[in-house]
């Protein structure tokens, strides 16, 4: 059975290739490093884009739900912590933990 960790993520348009560089060569490496995820992957969404933002949905995948929750709750927290830090107001993210069925 696989799971899908999915994390949305509204960026403002004005820093968006910095983040994306920033997810690409250090977030998601880290989350790799983690052990908990087999693979991931990043799309833009091109649906309801607005005048001041994009967003991106990085999917994560895992077949274990216990790796999952014990990324959440170690490796998870603390990078969630420097996303918020490092882009403050400029970002908005909304998870979904998902089974497949």
């Amino acid at each position: 059975m696989m799971f899908l960790y999915n994390v949305t993520i509204g960026i403002d348009k004005e820093i968006e290739h910095e983040w994306l560089s920033w997810m690409k060569n250090y977030y998601l490496p880290k989350v790799m490093q983690s052990g908990a995820f087999l693979e991931y992957k990043i799309y833009k969404v091109i649906t309801h884009e607005d005048e001041g933002s994009v967003s991106y949905s990085v999917q994560c995948f895992s077949n274990a739900i216990e790796k999952i929750v014990h990324f959440l709750n170690n490796d998870g927290k603390v990078l969630v912590e420097e996303q918020r830090d490092r882009y403050k107001e400029k970002h908005v993210v909304f998870n979904t933990l998902l089974q497949e069925s």
